[in-house]
């Protein structure tokens, strides 16, 4: 019979992405069935209390939770162990403010501490107030947080506009400013490319290819999925054009999006066009490149030589053409799941999906359908209350093998994205679910690796770890989904 350990620590803050991170420790522990730890938010506790842990009355969101289910009182034991162990080292001082008293708002910190960047990642009915607070104190924002109203999100942004600093987000997972990275980013090569990202994996993507190809980038700025939409008519583009324009180590600058309103591109491409140094688009939509053609024209219009892009590609699958059955994408991303189904639905046609490229073709709630499918994992609908996949691919790896039991599935495409902020070892869990699902039956299985050679987890030996498993894998997304549609005798 399994023992169950709930604490409430009453005022004990901390940031949602460290307990994504410290939920996901607690879990590895042997012996640990369920662990969940989070503040006590309406959510979260609706979770808790899903996941059959009673939470203690009067639980607030500034409470946090420490929830572990286990085997017996020693796995309860070490799961705690372990919780505390992660969060005395996410919230181990750094030094900087000596006997001073900590400060106690976001705009007490930034002023103490010379801030010129405040990264957000609270609740999205806390985040609007505290990234005021730090525009108040004149710094940027990356607003990692998302259920930001657009109302909100505008407000901010002509806020920052005003204080002369940039809002990168709300919903921004991406960003790297000077070298340093920010929210989940990869390890790459310093160079004289900027790039505004209204999109996370797509600038990861896109700045680990340049990295394969020898060139690096000054800054990546994002600055949040809804930037290029009409609703907020690309407030923190236009600001991060113009202060990538005005840095001297940037020569030239790449934007990457997910597909954008028509006339807000229009208006930027404009403004764009008077900045004095290129700007180049990899913007996804109908009719438009996908994101590896659009950074072969920018390595092109730089002069440099498009490579090969780097593949592993697995013995024993089936002839080309010779598979029966669906296309099933199962993503991280939701802009790699954007880009691989704008290249899908040009030979396949109609592909269902939870971010899908019509309204029509909207999945159900399952998530199920016979045809082809291609779902993104990180939407916000499959993230609340639980960690992004990209931290913990529990949700993937049930479908994944709900797949290897359907008949009507015919190739599995999938992405796994490397780097800060990431799993720390995807690629072991992955190959034990690819194994099992090519187990009894021919099932081709590829896969887009974003990532490089000097992120913690290692290109090289993630890819060969899921190659030894049976799948073939590409570090191009275009690549991965163009080989997994030959199977289906449609390669574009």
């Amino acid at each position: 019979m399994s023992t169950t350990h709930v604490d409430l620590r009453r005022g004990a803050y901390h940031d949602s992405v460290t307990l994504l991170q410290v939920s996901r420790t607690v879990a590895d522990v042997d012996g640990v069935e369920a662990a969940q730890v989070a503040m006590a938010t309406e959510l979260n506790v609706e979770v808790l209390t899903g996941m059959g842990f009673d939470v203690p009355e009067g639980a607030g969101p500034n409470d946090l939770v420490v929830a572990v289910r286990a085997a017996d009182e020693d796995a309860v034991a070490a799961g705690v162990a372990a919780a505390e162990a992660a969060l005395s080292a996410k919230s181990a001082p750094s030094g900087g403010f000596g006997d001073a008293p900590a400060p106690r708002t976001t705009a007490a910190a930034i002023r103490a501490g010379g801030a010129e960047i405040a990264l957000i990642s609270v609740p999205g009915r806390y985040a609007t107030t505290e990234a005021l607070d730090a525009i108040g104190a004149g710094a940027s924002v990356m607003l990692f947080s998302d259920n930001v109203s657009v109302e909100d999100e505008v407000m901010l942004k002509d806020a920052a506009a005003r204080a002369d600093v940039l809002v990168m987000g709300p919903d921004c997972g991406t960003a790297s400013v000077g070298g340093v990275a920010l929210g989940f980013a990869n390890v790459v090569s310093s160079g004289p490319i900027g790039m505004v990202a209204a999109s996370g994996t797509g600038a990861q993507q896109l700045m680990c290819l340049l990295d394969a190809a020898g060139l690096g980038i000054s800054h990546c700025l994002g600055v949040g999925g809804r930037d290029l939409k009409t609703a907020v008519g690309g407030r923190s583009t236009r600001q991060a054009l113009a202060a990538l324009a005005a840095d001297p180590a940037t020569t030239s600058i790449v934007v990457v999006s997910k597909p954008p309103d028509e006339e807000v591109l229009a208006d930027l491409e404009s403004y764009a066009a008077g900045l004095g140094l290129p700007v180049r688009w990899a913007t996804l939509g109908a009719g438009r490149p996908d994101l590896t053609t659009a950074l072969e024209a920018v390595l092109e219009a730089e002069g440099h030589d498009v490579p090969e892009w780097p593949k592993w590609v697995a013995d024993g699958d089936p002839a080309p053409g010779s598979v029966t059955g669906s296309l099933r994408g199962l993503f991280c991303g939701g802009t790699l799941a954007d880009d691989a189904m704008l290249l899908a639905a040009e030979s396949l046609g109609d592909i269902r999906s939870n971010i899908p490229l019509r309204d029509d073709l909207a999945l159900g709630s399952d998530l199920k359908h016979d045809g082809h499918v291609v779902i993104d994992f990180g939407d916000d609908g499959l993230t609340q209350g639980r960690a992004h996949p990209m931290i913990d691919p529990t949700l993937r790896m049930e479908r994944i093998a709900a797949e290897a039991a359907d008949p009507s599935c015919g190739v599995l495409l999938l992405d796994l994205v490397l780097g800060y902020g990431a799993h720390q070892d995807p690629a072991g869990e992955l190959a034990e679910a690819i194994r099992d699902a090519k187990q009894g039956r021919e099932l081709p299985v590829v896969v887009s690796v974003t990532g490089t050679e000097g992120d913690p987890q290692g290109l090289t030996r993630t890819a060969e770890t899921l190659a030894a498993a049976g799948a073939s894998v590409f570090l191009s997304n275009r690549d991965a989904t163009r080989h997994a549609l030959t199977f289906l005798g449609s390669a574009s």
